[in-house]
């Protein structure tokens, strides 16, 4: 499976996209995504389509400089469940260490690596899209927010000692400039940011060590694994395409970046089928759904996408035992009586 990001990545992409006289959801639409899932910060997508869309938008704009112009406009927040722990960090090093090692928790085309030598530190990015294509901006965007980060814990004065990029200079050079101060420099032999390490030790401001505690429990919580699943993957996508009548194979194949029956390989490879896992995926959303009395019956049938509500009754029935009417009704009244199997 190719590398997936986060819709997370395109935080401010439409409305940067309109400052700059292009039409976002046009291009948007042109690079294989779905404008409507731009708002779904969560969301994953192959990285490869994001990468393609900034090209794209940067062609179309006339600025060379568009992924920077994208970072300028990132928060911590964009960083998911992440920003959570890294806020909170003692010092820059340490939220780098935590950025590097759950940097799939965001986007898992993007590595970082930092090295130590002679008082200086060499952090350095490998952007991998799992196959050719021109990833500039995404290179620069991912740059852009490295570089944010750690203006957000050193200071908005602090400057690094050099910004590397392996790729040719833009013919104004004017962004990179007043982003990263004068010492930016091109054709290089690798995509990177060099600081003092020193700089790496500075207490951070925003700091709460109370918070910080609270923050690592709940994020340590999570699964720690650096490889994420394709029945995690389908499972989360079909959470998101019930609702819109859109989910099929077809359409979560399409979501990343593959066939249908690269879908269904994978998925045996992991004991799982498309329909066990629409079923199952179903069975918890129907659940919370019923007894939260939030819908209507016929409300819940649409939304997980059955053809009429009769036809949800009867899975529902055969699934618990009861019908929605009679779960909601033990959920009233504590519970107790709700049939499970």
């Amino acid at each position: 499976m190719k590398p997936l990001a986060r819709y997370a990545a395109l935080h401010s992409y439409v409305e940067l996209g309109r400052s700059l006289g292009i039409d976002p959801v046009e291009l948007i639409r042109e690079a294989g995504l779905d404008p409507a899932g731009v708002s779904m910060q969560d969301r994953w997508v192959p990285a490869a389509a994001i990468a393609d869309l900034l090209e794209r938008s940067a062609r179309a704009s006339g600025c060379e400089d568009f992924g920077l112009r994208l970072a300028e406009r990132r928060r911590f927040a964009n960083l998911g469940p992440l920003s959570l722990v890294i806020r909170d960090e003692p010092d820059a090093r340490s939220a780098l260490r935590i950025m590097s090692r759950h940097e799939h928790m965001y986007n898992e085309a993007v590595h970082t690596r930092v090295t130590e030598r002679d008082g200086i530190a060499t952090i350095r990015l490998v952007l991998d899209l799992g196959g050719p294509g021109d990833a500039r901006q995404s290179t620069e965007l991912a740059i852009g927010v490295l570089h944010g980060l750690l203006r957000g814990f050193l200071g908005t004065d602090w400057q690094p000692l050099e910004v590397r990029f392996a790729h040719a200079a833009p013919r104004d050079t004017g962004t990179h400039r007043r982003l990263f101060g004068p010492h930016v420099t091109f054709d290089q032999d690798f995509h990177g940011i060099l600081a003092y390490t020193t700089d790496l030790d500075a207490p951070n401001a925003m700091s709460d060590p109370q918070l910080r505690v609270y923050a690592q429990q709940r994020f340590d919580a999570a699964p720690s694994t650096q490889t994420t699943t394709t029945v995690d993957r389908v499972r989360e996508l079909i959470e998101l395409l019930l609702p819109t009548g859109r989910c099929s194979a077809e359409q979560i194949a399409r979501s990343l970046g593959v066939d249908r029956r690269t879908i269904h390989r994978h998925l045996a490879a992991e004991g799982e089928t498309f329909s066990s896992l629409l079923d199952d995926t179903r069975a918890e959303l129907a659940q919370h759904m019923v007894a939260s009395r939030r819908h209507t019956q016929t409300e819940v049938a649409e939304l997980l996408a059955f053809s009429s509500p009769g036809n949800f009754s009867r899975w529902f029935r055969k699934r618990y035992g009861c019908s929605p009417t009679q779960w909601r009704t033990a959920a009233g009244a504590g519970g107790s009586n709700i049939a499970t199997r």
